[in-house]
Order: C-alpha cells, then sequence, then structure tokens
C-alpha cells in the first residue's frame, strides 16, 4: 500500500501532474522545467524529489547537468499504470498546451546556460 499512497501523494499536486506532462515530450532538466512552470529553482527541485520517490519519474546526469525522464514504471505497478493512463488526459488542457508551446524556449535556454558554463 506505501508505493500506491506515495504515487497517488505525487499525483495530488497541480505542478507535479504538469511536470510529467512536461516530461512526456522528452528528458528536461529542472532550469526548464523551471521555465515552463514559472517556480522557483527550489521548489521545481522538491517536486522533482517527489515525484522520482513516487517511481514516477528517473534522473541521470550528463556533466554539470541533472536531466528528468519518465519512468519505465518496472519498479512501481502503480506509477506505470499512472503514467500511461496520463498520456491520454489533459490533451486539450488550455495550460497543458501553453507549456508545450514553450517548450523550444526551454530548450533554448538550456542550450545558453551550456553555452555560457563552456566560457
Amino acid at each position: 500500500m506505501k508505493q500506491f499512497i506515495l504515487v497517488m501523494k505525487a499525483l495530488s499536486d497541480p505542478n507535479r501532474v504538469a511536470v510529467l506532462k512536461i516530461l512526456e515530450q522528452g528528458e528536461r532538466c529542472v532550469c526548464e522545467i523551471q521555465y515552463l512552470l514559472e517556480l522557483a529553482q527550489p521548489t521545481v527541485s522538491k517536486h522533482m524529489k517527489i515525484l522520482e520517490e513516487a517511481g514516477l519519474v528517473k534522473r541521470r546526469r550528463q556533466g554539470t547537468w541533472i536531466l528528468y525522464s519518465l519512468s519505465d514504471g518496472k519498479e512501481s505497478i502503480y506509477a506505470r499504470t499512472m503514467l500511461d493512463q496520463l498520456k491520454g488526459w489533459l490533451g486539450n488542457d488550455p495550460a497543458v498546451h501553453k507549456m508545450t508551446q514553450g517548450l523550444p524556449y526551454a530548450a533554448a535556454l538550456r542550450s545558453k546556460k551550456s553555452e555560457k558554463n563552456k566560457r
């Protein structure tokens, strides 16, 4: 039951659901998610930790970047089921549409930060 409760609690916050919808489009860093949700970096990091503990997202390191993506759901049947269901939900939601439209700008932001860090 503990894993079920973790997944349900993680999905009880609109910002965390928004993160999952963003990650449906592919791997993202915290700065991109922060830009799209218009939240502070510590707030986004907290949301990411909750999603990761619930088995909904995974992370990997690439140089100085931590990149997040949707989990494959192998650790939790509840996470896998909810991720599968979420793909079909909220497609017409205005907030989700706005975030999707902002994805290229968020990706450009990461590119700019990468270039700045190389200097």
